[in-house]
C-alpha cells in the first residue's frame, strides 16, 4: 500500500477546544501534529513566563528536538505557522485570553475565557470592555490599567460582574501590547477561582459569626478538643518532645512543631493552648497549603472595602484570633513575599489590611508547624531564614511513629477502646499476628494511619467477635504477612546452622543482611535506619562501606 493510499485510510480527526492533546494519537496527519506542536509549546510558554510569547520564543520552543515533530524542526522559520493558525492555537490553550486594541474592543476572545466568564465569543468579539463588563471602572479593570499605563499586572485577584449579572472571580496577569513603544492594544490571561473563593468566603464568614455569637463567652471549647492529657505514649522521643511543649505552655514566645504528616502537631498546638493564659481566648488553626496564595494575604490581614473589585471589609485571622493563638500549619509553603510581610507582623505586632491605611495592634501567640525537615526547608530556600529563626523560639520535634514503636501498643489500646465506643462492639484486643506485623510496618503515615487501620478492622468484624485478626485488616497490611513469615524463616536458617562453619562469617552476613533490611524499610534515610539499629550515624556508614551496601 502506498503512502497515499494510508494517509486516506486514516479516521477523521476531530480537533477542537476541548481536544485532550494526550489523546490524539502519534500517528496523525503530519499537517494537524505541527499544529499540535505548537499548542504545546505556546501553553507551555504562558504558564512558565505568565505572559504571551514573543515570535521568537514560539520559533524557538517549538524547533527544539524535544518537543517538536520533524515537519516543525525542518521549516526554515515559523511565520506560516504564526501567521495561519495563531488564532487556533490560542483557542487551545487551557487558560482564558482576551485580547482588545486601544480602545478598549475585544478583538479575540478565546473559549477559555469565554467558559470563565460565562459569556459566549460571537457576543463578545468587536464589543468594548465596559459593555461586556459594567461592574468594571478605569481603575478596577487591569486591561484599561495596562493601557493607560503601559505597566503589566501579574496574578491580580479580580472580583466582577458579566453583562448578564454573572459574578466571576479570576487571577489575572494582564500585559500591554507595544509596537515601536507605542500602546496598540493589551492582552489579559485569566484562571478561574470563582469556586474556591466563594468556598473560603463562606469559611471566613462562619468563622465571624462564630464569634459574634460567642462574644466574651470561654471560647476554648469552640476549636480545640485536646490537652496534655489526651496525648499518648511513653516512649523517650515522644516523652521529650511532650515536656518542651509543656514548657512552652507557660509564655507566650513562637513555637515551630516538626515532624511528618500524621504525627499529631495541631494536637501538641490545641494541647499548648488549653494548657496556658490564653486558654479561654480563641484558637484559630489555618493550613497554609490549603489556600491559593493569591488569597492568603487577605486571609491573614484582611481586607478594605475597595482594596480591589469585590473586596469587602473582612477581618483576617490575625484579628479574629487577638488574644488567643494562632497556628499555622505547613508555614514553608506560603509565599516568600508574603512570608516577609508575616516577619514584620511578628516582630512589630501590628497588621494593616489589603487597602488600608491603618494598622492595628494584634497580641497573638504564634505556633508554626511544618512536615519537613527544617534545615531541607532552608536549604531548598522555601522558607526565610530570618522567619524561621523567628519562629523557632521554641522548637518541638514529633518523631515519626516507626521511631516510637513501644507506644504501639498504648496506641492501639487507645483506639481500640475509642472505637468500641463509636461502633458499639466489645473487642478486648489484637491478635499477636496484627502486632507482629504492625511491628514490621513503616507506617508512612504514622499515628493516623495507625487510626485508619484500627478504623477499617472494626468496620470487617462481626458484632460476636471480641480479637482484631488479620483478615480484618487492609490489604496492605495481609499482602505483608507473607513475605515477613519467610525473612523469618531465613534467618532462622542462618543463625541455626546444622553444619560446621567460620563463626565471624555468618556473623558478618547477619550483622549485612539486617542492615540491608532496616535500611531498606526505612527508605534509605541513613539517620533513620542508624536509630532503629542503635548506632550512631557514623558507625552505620562505615559499615555500610565496608559491606559495600549503598
Amino acid at each position: 500500500m502506498d503512502s497515499s493510499a494510508h494517509t486516506r485510510s486514516r479516521p477523521p480527526v476531530i480537533i477542537d477546544a476541548k481536544t485532550s492533546i494526550k489523546r490524539v494519537q502519534t500517528d496523525i496527519h503530519p499537517e494537524v501534529r505541527t499544529r499540535l506542536d505548537s499548542v504545546v509549546c505556546i501553553e507551555r510558554l504562558i504558564r512558565r513566563h505568565k505572559k504571551p510569547p514573543s515570535y521568537y520564543d514560539v520559533y524557538r520552543e517549538t524547533t527544539r528536538k524535544k518537543y517538536a515533530s520533524p515537519e516543525v524542526r525542518n521549516m526554515p522559520k515559523m511565520t506560516t505557522i504564526w501567521s495561519d493558525y495563531m488564532e487556533w492555537l490560542l483557542g487551545m490553550v487551557n487558560v482564558g485570553v482576551h485580547l482588545v486594541d486601544k480602545d478598549g474592543t475585544t478583538v479575540f476572545f478565546n473559549e477559555k475565557m469565554a467558559e470563565i466568564d460565562g459569556l459566549r465569543r460571537q457576543d463578545v468579539l468587536g464589543q468594548n470592555i465596559f459593555q461586556l463588563f459594567p461592574s468594571l471602572t478605569n481603575e478596577s479593570s487591569t486591561l484599561i490599567r495596562a493601557l493607560h499605563t503601559g505597566q503589566p499586572t501579574v496574578d491580580q485577584v479580580q472580583t466582577y460582574m458579566n453583562m448578564r449579572g454573572k459574578q466571576i472571580t479570576s487571577i489575572n496577569s494582564t500585559y500591554p501590547l507595544l509596537k515601536r513603544n507605542v500602546i496598540i492594544g493589551a492582552v489579559e490571561l485569566a484562571e478561574d477561582i470563582t469556586r474556591i473563593v466563594q468556598l473560603n468566603d463562606q469559611v471566613l464568614e462562619l468563622r465571624e459569626q462564630l464569634y459574634r455569637t460567642t462574644g466574651e463567652k470561654n471560647r476554648s471549647g469552640n476549636d480545640t478538643q485536646y490537652h496534655f492529657g489526651d496525648l499518648i505514649g511513653s516512649s523517650e522521643l515522644f516523652t521529650q518532645a511532650l515536656i518542651r511543649a509543656k514548657r512552652a505552655a507557660r509564655t507566650h514566645s513562637p513555637v515551630l512543631v516538626c515532624g511528618p504528616t500524621g504525627t499529631g502537631k495541631e494536637l501538641i498546638a490545641q494541647s499548648i493552648h488549653n494548657a496556658s493564659i490564653r486558654r479561654n481566648q480563641p484558637f484559630i488553626a489555618q493550613n497554609c497549603a490549603a489556600v491559593p496564595r493569591e488569597l492568603m494575604e487577605g486571609l491573614l490581614f484582611g481586607t478594605t472595602k475597595g482594596a480591589f473589585t469585590g473586596a469587602i471589609d473582612r477581618p483576617g485571622i490575625f484579628e479574629q484570633a487577638h488574644g488567643g493563638t494562632l497556628f499555622l500549619d505547613e508555614i514553608n509553603s506560603l509565599d516568600l513575599a508574603l512570608q516577609a510581610k508575616l516577619l514584620r507582623v511578628l516582630q512589630d505586632g501590628r497588621v494593616r489590611r489589603i487597602g488600608g491605611t491603618s494598622e492595628q495592634q494584634v497580641n497573638v501567640r504564634i505556633i508554626a508547624a511544618m512536615n519537613v525537615e527544617p534545615h531541607d526547608v532552608i536549604r531548598s530556600r522555601t522558607i526565610r531564614p530570618d522567619l524561621f529563626f523567628r519562629l523557632n523560639v521554641v522548637s518541638i520535634d514529633l518523631p515519626p511513629l516507626c521511631r516510637r514503636m513501644d507506644d504501639l501498643p498504648l496506641l492501639m489500646r487507645h483506639f481500640i477502646d475509642k472505637f468500641n465506643t463509636l461502633f458499639a462492639l466489645h473487642v478486648q484486643d489484637a491478635t499477636p499476628d496484627v502486632y507482629a506485623v504492625f511491628e514490621r510496618h513503616t507506617w508512612p503515615g504514622n499515628i493516623r494511619e495507625l487510626r485508619h487501620a484500627i478504623e477499617s478492622a472494626f468496620n470487617m468484624l462481626e458484632e460476636n467477635e471480641s480479637a482484631i485478626e488479620l483478615h480484618h485488616l487492609p490489604t496492605l497490611f495481609q499482602q505483608a504477612t507473607p513475605d515477613l513469615s519467610r525473612n523469618r524463616i531465613c534467618l532462622e536458617e542462618v543463625v541455626l546452622p546444622d553444619e560446621p562453619c567460620n563463626l565471624p562469617d555468618i556473623l558478618d552476613q547477619i550483622e549485612r543482611d539486617m542492615i540491608a533490611h532496616m535500611l531498606a524499610r526505612y527508605g534509605g534515610n541513613i539517620s533513620r535506619t542508624a536509630d532503629a539499629l542503635g548506632l550512631k550515624r557514623q558507625a552505620l556508614q562505615y559499615k555500610l562501606k565496608k559491606f559495600h551496601l549503598s
